[in-house]
């Protein structure tokens, strides 16, 4: 029955549909992850060195610092997979300017291409299921995931995405 002063249903909140929300979100990242492994395993990569190789893409110069922050992983953890990806010539690694303390990490043109490989299979599965839902949904489904995200992240997505050129 829908609240009459709100005009919100409470039956998406049954136990039910909280469990099919779960349930779906372990079949999606199943699916959304599957294309991406066998890429990885061809290099003898898992998970992690993807999660690495798309932020530290996505942030060029990211510091090893800012990059744990992401990652919530420890150093020994990165540290085994950031020098793998390092030997073998995916990331490189500089020391900065200011603080020569820090080492910032960017792709190799190794490193991109793997990226792109990566990247390009989760991007058409999400411009798919975009396109099947529609704008509301799209929305939506960005206002379910920032409420699953920590709130001390949220903030690392801006509210209003910059329009593209020629749109």
């Amino acid at each position: 029955m829908t609240d009459i002063k709100t005009g919100i249903n409470p039956l998406f909140l049954r136990e039910e549909e909280l469990r099919q929300g779960i349930e779906l979100l372990f079949f999606a990242y199943r699916d959304f992850t599957a294309e991406p492994d066998a890429i990885l395993a061809e290099y003898g990569f898992g998970r992690a060195h993807h999660r690495v190789i798309y932020f530290v893409g996505r942030h060029p110069g990211i510091t090893v610092s800012e990059l744990l922050e992401i990652l919530r992983i420890t150093k020994q953890s990165l540290s085994r997979v950031l020098g793998q990806l390092v030997r073998e010539r995916f990331i490189v690694q500089r020391t900065g300017v200011r603080d020569r303390r820090q080492r910032l990490l960017d792709l190799t043109e190794k490193g991109v291409e793997l990226e792109r490989q990566l990247t390009e299979r989760q991007r058409a599965r999400i411009a798919r299921a975009y396109r099947e839902a529609g704008a509301e949904a799209v929305e939506g489904f960005r206002k379910v995931l920032l409420g699953l995200v920590d709130e001390a992240d949220r903030g690392r997505f801006p509210s209003r995405l910059p329009a593209r050129r020629g749109a």
